[in-house]
């Protein structure tokens, strides 16, 4: 491919900010994002940035007791687009950005911060109700329904007398009919879990060896077909979720991606086999996944297993000094992206030619 074909990543808008931000996330079905952090003070914040002709128009600026670490909008409709935030103080709450002075939900839901959130069954992507996951430092992985007050549908915690790992990062996926839903973890240690919610049940788990920062489905909404884990001492893996062999589990391929922690994954929501990766010396990666001639053989036994595919990078920058900590691609226009990093910098990204991929 040559270079006038390659995709190119530019900086559209930056912005600094008075504040560190944890995690920035596109509003559905408009030119805004919501950024989330805490002020040197000690409280928490949230901002809502609206692009208008080439800059970034604050239009609402919340702030809250405790610090936001992280948000997502997945679990709320495209009539209320709320977004559901957890805290440095193990809360969970939902806000309506119209009315954001007291949440419509609001939960203790953990001990301790919660790092991480996921949304699925809103937004029209995933079948079934909608719910949200939290991870937190306590150790453990809850599964909340918004129509239900205080005790969540699921809680995946360490079994007594278990020493309890830091959960930093959780995704739904496997959300394709009603029944069906699957919520994967990583943890500090290098664990990943894949807990099957319907069974109730720790469906597979496997270790990577560093902590896992970042983990996503390519789709939450199919049947399992891949994921993608991050980790620490910057290799990512992309497990092939089709075939699990009963001992030697999904095959995967990794990838030394960056010289440093990979903090985010983040799949083209108009390409699952398009994916950047955001690292901890401020770089962005873009890669695109290859799948193999054929994704399962037989073993010697004649037992199906699955085959790992390939991965390729299509481009890379620098945009910081520090690491990038969050990362949301645009759901409703291909290449345009949002990221956030710890010299207190907000960035609107285009990354062009992505359709030609």
């Amino acid at each position: 491919m040559s270079a006038f074909e390659k995709p190119q990543i530019i900086s559209h808008i930056q912005k600094s900010l008075n504040y560190t931000v944890f995690d920035c996330k596109w509003v559905p079905c408009s030119a805004k994002f919501v950024a989330m952090g805490n002020f040197a003070r000690g409280t928490g914040v949230i901002q809502l940035y609206e692009i208008q002709h080439g800059e970034l128009k604050l239009l609402k600026e919340i702030e809250k007791a405790k610090p936001i670490k992280c948000g997502t909008f997945g679990a709320a409709s495209l009539q209320q687009r709320y977004l559901a935030t957890g805290d440095f103080g193990g809360n969970l709450h939902i806000w309506n950005l119209e009315a954001p002075e007291t949440p419509v939900y609001s939960v203790k839901g953990h001990k301790e911060i919660i790092n991480t959130i996921d949304g699925v069954g809103g937004l029209g992507i995933g079948e079934g109700a909608p719910e949200i996951v939290t991870g937190s430092r306590d150790g453990t992985v809850k599964v909340w329904d918004p129509r239900q007050k205080d005790d969540p549908v699921a809680n995946m915690e360490p079994a007594p007398g278990e020493n309890k790992r830091d959960c930093w990062t959780v995704a739904f996926g496997n959300s394709y009919n009603q029944e069906e839903r699957v919520v994967c973890a990583g943890y500090d240690n290098g664990d990943i879990k894949l807990f099957d919610l319907r069974n109730m049940s720790l469906r597979w788990e496997t270790n990577i060896k560093n902590g896992v920062c970042s983990v996503e489905f390519d789709r939450k909404d199919i049947s399992m077909n891949k994921f993608v884990a991050t980790s620490l001492e910057g290799k990512f893996h992309v497990f092939d979720m089709r075939t699990q062999h009963p001992t030697k589990g999904f095959a995967s391929v990794s990838e030394k991606a960056h010289k440093s922690t990979v903090w985010q994954v983040r799949h083209l929501p108009q390409n699952r086999e398009l994916f950047l990766t955001a690292g901890g010396a401020g770089g962005l990666h873009l890669w695109k996944y290859e799948y193999p001639a054929q994704r399962s053989k037989k073993d010697s036994e004649g037992v199906q297993m699955g085959v790992a595919g390939s991965v390729s990078l299509l481009q890379n920058v620098t945009l910081s000094t520090q690491p990038i900590a969050s990362l949301d691609w645009s759901p409703d226009k291909r290449g345009l992206c949002v990221c956030s990093s710890f010299d207190q910098t907000v960035r609107v990204l285009i990354v062009t030619k992505l359709q030609r991929m």
